[in-house]
């Protein structure tokens, strides 16, 4: 055992560089504390860097607990590590069917109706002079919708899984964890919102074959000053409901992710619809470029900040496949909207698209949450448990003899009573352009159904893939998923309001 003034010199010795000001406030400790805390985060912190710097860095180690980081205590005996194991069962939350649904439940409900309220602002919006004469802002609005799912679901899917494993017990992981991934949360939002302007002006372009360099450049400025400001917004609701989650004892992975949702389609909607009538209104180049080179400039501020934070480092290196391929693939849903929004036969399809979307990437995050934070617990990066190995089937995921298809059950059966909730809200507000006639119900709840069902399959595969490769699910899993949500629901959806329409269902002026 290394004494107060060997492990002050050891501190310094091995890591230079560490000494910050979160280190700096501590050193007013009483010298016993000092002493342990000192050399518990400084050797942490040590290996991490020098783990970064190697290249044998994996995204999977700073959620995992002290006890199961490779390398890490490593010439000390076995049983150690069986106790961290033992102890790490110990404390996996223990939840009933009941108690799952119950913790669900009101977040659920409190993400519907943000969905429901993002759907009647993009209704109202829809008719504004820069939505009828700039279409690709629908191009725009599944891809920056779909930045909950990128960025706030996901930084919600890690804190809450360091928070089951006991990463954020100390003050300065906690710090370390928030600030890292905040930072790192801006700097994809930036990237992704500009790559979402690209994408649709391509789209719009290439079909039309016109473009023009004023709706381009409004397009970025819009994309990019949404998505800014949005993430930020979010980024702090983020910490707060993970932070109060931990302190009243309920299970985050049950309940971050939908509240994630729950504001993040209404703000992000809002703001986009926003600064796009503005930046219209005032219809001259150069301020929309000034916005846009001004949250661009701010981009390596971000940029230096997450690199000084081991747990977002990795991530700011490695982390931009999924949150682009996402935004793509969210891009894809959006073209679909952008033409069906365009025949006013199907004008009804608006108010209701933020809702089927919002709902299966909600449910999906939950689950893809809860899986992770299991696999972190019960498994070594690479391995995943007996009743995940071999080929997949469906029938795994609902009635399999894991620890996960009770939540899959909960979750399919939130699906039609949630949906009835959300639609007579929508009616009772007068809000779309569609009746609810039996008809319409059938086949829209039928298409939300199948929709949360292949969601929840393409999860339990997804995530026990990414395991067995060696990535964590928690920063790669959720973008994907709540993307593929939102292209499948805008396509089965179009698919309902087309199908709808030739058996004769024409209802096209509720609302008007």
């Amino acid at each position: 055992m290394l004494s107060q003034s060997s492990s002050w010199q050891y501190v310094f010795s091995h890591s230079p560089s560490f000494p910050n000001t979160w280190m700096l406030a501590f050193l007013f400790l009483s010298p016993g504390s000092l002493s342990v805390f000192a050399v518990t985060v400084c050797t942490s912190s040590s290996e991490l860097l020098s783990d970064a710097g190697d290249g044998h860095y994996v995204e999977t180690e700073p959620m995992l607990p002290d006890g199961r980081l490779s390398g890490e205590e490593a010439d000390e005996e076995e049983e150690s590590e069986e106790e961290g194991q033992q102890q790490a069962t110990r404390n996996m939350p223990k939840e009933s069917p009941l108690a799952m649904a119950l913790q669900i439940l009101v977040p659920f409900l409190l993400a519907g109706f943000g969905t429901v309220s993002a759907g009647v602002v993009l209704d109202i919006v829809q008719h504004w002079e820069a939505f009828k004469n700039i279409t690709e802002i629908f191009i725009l609005v599944p891809a920056l919708l779909g930045l909950k799912g990128n960025l706030e679901m996901t930084l919600a899917s890690r804190l809450s899984t360091a928070v089951n494993v006991g990463k954020m017990d100390s003050p300065i992981e906690k710090w370390n964890l928030i600030i890292g991934n905040l930072a790192l949360k801006q700097v994809q939002a930036t990237v992704i919102g500009f790559l979402a302007a690209v994408a649709a002006v391509v789209l719009g372009w290439i079909p039309e074959g016109k473009f023009q360099i004023s709706h381009a450049v409004l397009l970025c400025s819009s994309s990019v000053a949404t998505a800014f400001i949005a993430s930020l917004l979010q980024g702090f609701i983020m910490v707060g409901v993970i932070v109060g989650s931990k302190k009243t004892g309920i299970n985050p992975d049950n309940v971050a992710t939908p509240i994630a949702a729950s504001f993040g389609d209404l703000i992000t909607l809002a703001i986009l619809a926003w600064i796009s009538q503005g930046l219209y209104n005032y219809s001259h180049p150069y301020v929309s470029s000034l916005v846009c080179a001004f949250f661009m400039c701010l981009t390596p501020l971000w940029m230096v900040i997450s690199s000084k934070h081991p747990a977002s480092r990795q991530l700011l290196y490695s982390g931009w496949e999924p949150v682009i391929t996402a935004m793509f693939i969210s891009s894809i849903g959006g073209l679909i909207l952008d033409k069906t929004v365009s025949d006013p036969n199907l004008a009804g399809i608006v108010v209701y698209t933020p809702v089927i979307n919002g709902i299966g990437g909600n449910l999906v995050a939950i689950q893809s949450s809860r899986i992770s934070t299991y696999l972190h617990f019960h498994s070594t990066p690479g391995e995943v448990p007996d009743e995940a190995k071999g080929c997949y089937y469906p029938c795994r995921t609902f009635c399999g003899t894991g620890a996960n298809h009770r939540s899959a059950q909960v979750l399919l059966l939130l699906v039609i009573p949630g949906h009835l909730i959300f639609l007579y809200t929508i009616d009772l507000m007068e809000r779309g352009h569609t009746s609810l006639t039996p008809v319409f119900m059938v086949v829209y709840l039928a298409a939300a159904l199948f929709q949360v069902f292949l969601l929840l399959c393409i999860a339990d595969w997804m995530v026990h893939s990414m395991w067995k490769s060696g990535k964590d699910p928690d920063s790669f899993s959720i973008p994907y998923l709540t993307a593929l949500g939102d292209l499948l629901g805008t396509a089965l959806l179009a698919l309902s309001f087309h199908f709808l329409w030739v058996i004769g269902d024409q209802d096209s002026d509720v609302g008007d």
